[in-house]
């Protein structure tokens, strides 16, 4: 008996150690060449001229090149909301009947058939359906993650991709935003609406104690996906 309850412990642990949490890879960082070096002072003797510093006086510091650094305001709001309702209704109803045929009792031709307030066929239907449907989904996230080109292509447009990750007292949240962005887009300081970038993908997800409380247990989801009732 012990050595079952073993083996079924060491199944369960197994399965336990083997599932997978569903968390998707956070992005790899972009390798950057390095900056050229910078002119001694003693090859520049006298001069009030700083090469790594003056640029900024002048350059634009918005993103433009691979490894650059921007911010994507995420500012989502989603609001879907459809309703329906059928209603069709349908009767119908026949009688045939002979109440006089020539001062005769019966109807010729029709075997059966008599002459009267009795009705010869006499039939009703009566058909209804009715139906009423609504569905409603909203969601809204606002937060600021940093990303980094990691491509530029032509016509003005890049890949970016960011990811933040945050935890406080066991518990993680990960934000990852990716997609393509217009240099025009990008504001003065050196910021992008979420809003404004082009296959757009926006995650937003949890893991710790809060997140496995609120999924079923592994034999649920075992069970729910075997279990053909």
């Amino acid at each position: 008996m012990q050595k079952k309850f073993f083996m079924f412990t060491l199944a369960v642990l197994a399965m336990t150690g083997c599932r997978t949490t569903g968390r998707p890879p956070m992005p790899a960082a972009v390798v950057t060449p390095p900056p050229q070096e910078r002119v001694a002072e003693a090859q520049n003797p006298g001069s009030l001229f700083d090469p790594d510093g003056a640029t900024m006086l002048f350059a634009d510091a918005r993103a433009k090149r691979v490894g650059d650094i921007l911010l994507i305001k995420v500012v989502e709001t989603t609001l879907s909301k459809s309703k329906a309702s059928t209603t069709a209704d349908r009767a119908s109803s026949m009688d045939l009947g002979v109440s006089a045929y020539l001062g005769k009792d019966k109807l010729p031709l029709i075997p059966g058939a008599t002459v009267g307030p009795d009705s010869l066929v006499s039939a009703k239907s009566t058909s209804g359906f009715e139906g009423d449907g609504e569905t409603k989904r909203e969601s809204s996230l606002t937060t600021t993650v940093a990303a980094r080109v990691t491509r530029v292509l032509g016509g003005g447009l890049m890949e970016v991709v960011g990811a933040r990750e945050t935890r406080v007292n066991g518990e993680t949240q990960i934000v990852l935003v990716q997609g393509v962005a217009r240099d025009r887009d990008i504001d003065a300081d050196n910021t992008i609406m979420s809003t404004s970038l082009a296959e757009a993908r926006i995650e937003l997800y949890g893991e710790g104690v809060l997140a496995d409380k609120q999924r079923p247990g592994w034999l649920a989801r075992i069970l729910d996906n075997v279990w053909p009732f």
